[in-house]
């Protein structure tokens, strides 16, 4: 197989794109580091679509792989054909290539392996052939007996090759191939209720939708009702259409033999191919609904991510609880924790005066200016008692409602033990809860990504897939960002492009050793960190007190010659600390002619373009173009609202059937795909993303089951 070729195609990029980034993915590149630092190579391809590029060359390589094994298996079984070798070279998928060795694929035992070491291969041959018109077809049969191999009459003899029919009719490659075809487009999904119990997949009990239709989210929910238990699914479909295709290519009118081969094609669908294909389409369904999924998790995740940090603000932070009370923590600029609490503002104990007392106090003493509070238990009584103290007093202070999923799982982590060795695990949450506004990325890269709660059905995927994908987006965020060499965690650390783990942990154990760096290239002391894995990291880290001025940019060592040549050029000067940037270098230099500059730089034009960029705007947080979050110092209750109501709300999360918008009530409402643009929109994610600011109106509330529908349509 021509991988340059089938990439080229199948990405509608050109044939010298595609050999080059397979070039550099063969050759050990990152992916952040190809797209950002080898645009002249790919033609500037992005993150994204190097990804897809990286995970398709996979599966073809894996592909031919498993060609090659195949081709091997049947050569070594003296049954290879040109046909054969032909089948496979064409065959574009794991599913064909099977498909094509499954009658030499060696079988557990089954009734037609028994038959056959009966000897009744000569028979099934005989009767399938149909070429004998008259007769006694017993008569046939009987000269197959063998008491000793177990074949006692002719009746015996006749089933046992009829066994052999029905499985070499299953495992012909055509017939699967065009009746998963046939199945697929003409089936349907069926569930029904597995027992007499109410549950949230009530809506399920009798259902059914066209194999062909049904969504991803829906066989994502089916799933999960059935390995709870609560359904029972089916693959159904009118028995005629498969059945006529299948007589209509192995049946042969006329002869003595045609009702027993009619029998074994039945016996065949029935037993052996619907069930097969019933698990191949049940499976692809699955598969094509978790990487569905996984595109909007990876969406979600991305967007949540990079929202921008609340720079400069020092916060409490809040985690919310009934009996054991709320934990505070209250968090410098810097992030450095500078005190904790505990007030029990909530039942049982109600103690609100001494935690008006307690909060007032922290709030005074250390300036707050934003509260961050949990949104899990007790965040609404909560979020009550923060705002009534806020009106009580007239503070400045405002709040805001933040998302502590994955809270626990970091506060309980190694690696949060380590962080505040002091703290049990509440506080630590709390600190999280509060560092989540001051750099959301840099603290939610602690936490395992599919925790952070942002996807549809994450748990019913397959963990692997979800982590790889998921961590992808990690990498991508961070490394778009940059990171400070001498204030990441060794989490944001192992994120960046070429440091693993355990380089991330010897770059953190060598600054404590040996104090700050000094600059980006004395990472190179670091054990593990060698020439590869520097080019790779080192156009990702960030110093804003270095020695060397560039370090603080995303322009890669690499190209710090043409950057100075470049500034010499038009007379400009870079020093250390310079956040300025140099203005007007970019007019500049397109007066002065790109191509012409580039070659003499001995650069090309998008590494040019990013030297500039970078050098304008030297410590540029793309985060920054962002809007910032909603804070807010009053809060509604869902009493409070009525149809029509029109509201600003934030997106928390994006799915297959809509976005849930945070509009301040503590329970989020759901904008329904149908109610979010008065255009067709196939998926919410052509409009909507985590945090997005939208004005909403409100089109539904539901008390006792606290669901509030909202609508975007006609809302300015």
């Amino acid at each position: 197989m021509d991988f340059i070729k089938v990439i080229a195609k199948e990405f509608n990029i050109k044939e010298i794109q595609a050999k080059n980034t397979i070039e550099l993915i063969d050759d050990g590149n990152t992916i952040p580091f190809i797209a950002r630092y080898r645009k002249e190579m790919t033609g500037a391809l992005d993150d994204q679509l190097l990804r897809q590029i990286f995970e398709r060359l996979t599966y073809l390589r894996n592909l031919e792989k498993r060609k090659e094994e195949i081709l091997s298996s049947i050569e070594e079984q003296g049954k290879l054909t040109d046909e054969i070798r032909l089948a496979l070279e064409n065959a574009q998928t794991m599913t064909e290539a099977e498909d094509i060795y499954r009658p030499y694929k060696p079988h557990r035992k089954t009734r037609a392996s028994v038959a056959r070491e009966k000897g009744l291969e000569g028979l099934a041959e005989l009767i399938f052939a149909q070429e004998i018109k008259e007769g006694d077809v017993l008569e046939y049969a009987k000269e197959y007996i063998d008491a000793e191999k177990g074949v006692e009459s002719a009746e015996d003899a006749i089933s046992g090759a009829l066994d052999i029919i029905a499985e070499d009719i299953s495992d012909n490659a055509e017939f699967r191939q065009t009746l998963r075809t046939l199945i697929f487009d003409n089936g349907k999904i069926t569930s029904k209720a597995a027992k007499d119990e109410d549950s949230v997949y009530r809506m399920y009990y009798e259902y059914s939708e066209a194999i062909s239709k049904i969504p991803g989210h829906r066989i994502l929910a089916i799933n999960r009702g059935e390995k709870e238990d609560f359904l029972k699914v089916s693959v159904e479909i009118d028995e005629y259409l498969p059945l006529s295709f299948l007589i209509n290519q192995t049946v042969t009118p006329g002869s003595i033999f045609t009702s027993l081969v009619d029998s074994a094609v039945r016996d065949s669908y029935s037993r052996l191919i619907f069930p097969s294909i019933e698990r191949e389409i049940r499976s692809m369904l699955f598969d094509t609904a978790s990487e569905n999924a996984i595109v909007v998790f990876e969406d979600n995740l991305k967007k949540l991510l990079l929202q921008p940090p609340l720079k400069g603000k020092t916060v409490i932070g809040f985690d919310p609880g009934y009996r054991t009370g709320c934990k505070l923590a209250v968090v410098d600029k810097t992030g450095k924790v500078l005190d904790t609490a505990v007030i029990y503002p909530t039942k049982p104990q109600e103690r609100i005066e001494e935690s008006e007392k307690i909060l007032l106090s922290l709030i005074n003493k250390y300036d707050v200016d934003i509260i961050s509070i949990g949104n899990g238990t007790a965040s609404k009584e909560s979020e009550m008692f923060v705002s009534a103290l806020i009106k009580k007093n007239s503070l400045k202070t405002k709040y805001i409602i933040t998302s502590e999923a994955g809270a626990s799982v970091y506060s309980a982590s190694e690696l949060a033990a380590k962080e505040f060795p002091d703290f049990d695990v509440t506080q630590r949450s709390a600190v999280s809860i509060a560092r989540r506004i001051q750099d959301p990325l840099a603290e939610l890269v602690k936490i395992e990504p599919k925790a952070i709660g942002v996807g549809q059905y994450q748990h019913d995927m397959k963990p692997q897939r979800l982590d790889e994908a998921l961590g992808g987006v990690v990498e991508n965020c961070v490394n778009s960002v940059g990171v400070n060499l001498n204030t990441a965690s060794f989490a944001l650390l192992s994120y960046v492009a070429g440091i693993n783990s355990a380089s991330a942990k010897n770059i953190v154990k060598y600054r404590e050793e040996n104090g700050e760096f000094k600059s980006v290239d004395k990472i190179k002391k670091v054990p593990r960190i060698g020439d590869k894995a520097f080019e790779q990291c080192a156009g990702f880290l960030r110093l804003p007190d270095s020695t060397e001025p560039l370090d603080n940019t995303g322009v890669h060592p690499e190209s710090y010659p043409a950057a100075r040549k470049l500034m010499e050029v038009f007379g400009y000067t870079f020093k250390k600390g310079d956040t300025a940037g140099l203005s007007g270098l970019g007019d500049k230099v397109s007066s002065y002619g790109k191509e012409k500059l580039a070659e003499e730089l001995g650069v090309g034009i998008p590494t040019l373009d990013d030297i500039v960029r970078e050098l304008e705007k030297p410590g540029l947080d793309i985060r920054d173009d962002f809007e910032e979050p909603i804070l807010r110092d009053d809060i509604l209750d869902i009493g409070d609202l009525y149809e029509g109501m029109v509201l600003t709300g934030t997106v928390r999360n994006v799915c297959d059937f809509g976005a849930f918008v945070d509009i301040g009530v503590h329970q989020d409402g759901l904008v329904h795909i149908s109610q979010i643009s008065d255009k067709f929109i196939r998926h919410p994610s052509e409009v909507l993303s985590v945090n997005d600011k939208v004005k909403v109106s409100v089109i539904s509330v539901d008390k006792k089951t606290s669901r509030i529908g909202l609508s975007m349509k006609g809302v300015n």
